[in-house]
């Protein structure tokens, strides 16, 4: 069992009623207690009370890969031109890794804590027990890392209507304004993201994963068996941009958003634990984790790879234009309700963070009260509205999902998690020498966290204003066609 010190086990200085319990790795806690759940949030039940935790591990793995993957593979292949074809999946193991480990250290510490329903509850007790019972600090820790969440998951929304209008341009032919198509897609996501309970997006999640591989799959296929790719001159020779380093003359700005863009794709960690609030076994967290880990990041490295090993530096962003036009327009066809059900999910999860800030604490949280319902409606409405706006206001794919990452998910999920685990192990920095030894290491974390989010956002920054000088993205509000952007996009 890991240590607490004495102080945190016999003193509550979290402000949310729960003591704090002896953790491990895997199994915090006995499952009687949690069950109990007094400090869950959702943990009210009996008559007149919505269950919402109802979600079992297969369905809680379905929602962590489809809320990872659809945005990520279709963003990767063009941030690996700028990384080549040895330091991509390089950078794709690595962020894997820390992402996946990120989120184990948030569900342990959610089994320590069963109030915690996300990272932002996280930080604020994390850091109240850190800096030894600090209103000041913790409070400062709360509104920075709620600010950050909501906003990158606003950010996601945007991405998702993005998406989504960019698969209704391909599917039409581009058959009418591309702000009209974002202004359906926000709708959809909205209207499918209002479905209260995580465990009601089952089925629009079952489809949306399946449309999702097998669009992808169409275009590794028909990118494969060309000849040369569609967006390359089709006479006499050309270069591919495929190889094992950076191309000549790549920035580091270049290489640094892509290797963020690579990080973010599997970097939204900071919502898994809501899902796991809605877990009828919390404890079962950690084998949705680890099967969706290992598929998402398994899939990165084959599909993404091969798409850019076949398109080079033709590779369009998104990916599923990469095969030309025929393919482009069936392969969003198919895709198209897996971009709706992530666009469900990016609305749900900032929505449903806002519904309980609001509802925590009262009986209207988990009683299908009319405040309830109109509370809820306007929280998807919001997120929605708000999403749509920055769609149409941020007129770059490939480069948005970069932002989000070294912005909002960089100190969520790499900055934030080793407070947590400081929390957890609060004894470690004067124990045994394995226990200092990882203690260190958690430091290390911490300050590649804070190089990410600094040098991250700069390097972001840096790439979006020289793609605007070079005239590689569109512009806000603009009506042109973005179904086909070429790399850089």
């Amino acid at each position: 069992m890991s240590r607490t010190s004495s102080s945190h086990g016999e003193k509550n200085i979290s402000g949310f009623n729960d003591s704090p319990q002896s953790v491990s790795d895997h199994d915090i806690g006995t499952t009687q207690t949690l069950q109990q759940a007094e400090g869950e949030v959702f943990g009210a039940s009996g008559s007149g009370h919505v269950n919402f935790r109802t979600v079992g591990w297969v369905r809680a793995s379905v929602f962590l890969i489809k809320q990872t993957f659809a945005t990520g593979v279709l963003s990767m292949p063009s941030a690996m031109y700028y990384l080549g074809g040895v330091t991509s999946p390089i950078f794709i193991i690595w962020w894997g890794l820390i992402n996946t480990y990120s989120a184990s250290i948030q569900g342990n510490f959610k089994l320590a804590h069963p109030k915690m329903h996300t990272i932002i509850d996280g930080a604020e007790m994390a850091v109240l027990h850190l800096s030894g019972g600090s209103r000041f600090w913790s409070k400062t820790a709360k509104y920075v890392s709620e600010v950050m969440y909501i906003v990158s998951w606003l950010l996601c929304v945007g991405l998702a209507v993005l998406a989504i209008g960019t698969a209704l341009n391909a599917i039409t032919k581009h058959g009418t304004c591309t702000v009209a198509f974002n202004v359906i897609a926000a709708v959809l996501s909205t209207a499918a993201g209002s479905i209260r309970k995580i465990h009601g997006l089952g089925i629009l999640l079952w489809i949306g994963f399946v449309s999702a591989i097998v669009s992808v799959l169409m275009v590794v296929i028909g990118v494969a068996v060309r000849s040369r790719p569609a967006y390359a001159p089709q006479t006499g020779p050309y270069e591919l941009g495929f190889q094992a380093a950076p191309p000549a003359g790549t920035t580091f700005t270049q290489a640094w958003a892509g290797s963020i863009a690579i990080f973010a794709s599997s970097a939204n960690t900071c919502g898994y634990i809501p899902v796991m609030s809605e877990m009828r076994r919390p404890q079962d967290y950690f084998r949705s984790l680890y099967v969706s880990a290992a598929f998402v990041n398994s899939a990165y490295i084959s599909l993404a790879m091969v798409l850019y090993a076949y398109a080079g530096k033709w590779v369009t962003s998104p990916s599923l234009g990469s095969a030309g036009p025929t393919i482009k327009l069936a392969a969003y066809a198919v895709a198209l309700p897996g971009l709706i059900a992530v666009g469900m999910i990016c609305v749900h999860v900032p929505a449903k963070t806002l519904f309980v800030r609001v509802l925590r604490n009262s009986d209207h949280l988990t009683r299908s009260t009319k405040t309830h319902w109109v509370v809820w409606f306007t929280c998807t409405t919001s997120c929605g509205i708000l999403g749509w706006l920055l769609a149409v206001g941020i007129p770059f794919y490939t480069s948005l999902v970069s932002l989000i990452g070294s912005l909002g998910f960089g100190p969520l999920g790499v900055v934030v998690p080793p407070l947590l685990w400081f929390s957890l192990h609060i004894d470690y920095r004067k124990g045994s020498p394995r226990e200092q030894a990882l203690w260190w290491a958690h430091v290390g974390m911490l300050l590649m966290g804070l190089f990410l989010t600094i040098g991250g956002t700069y390097a972001n920054i840096s790439n979006i204003i020289d793609q605007f000088h070079e005239g590689k993205v569109g512009k806000a509000f603009s009506c042109a066609d973005n179904s086909a952007t070429t790399v850089g996009g």
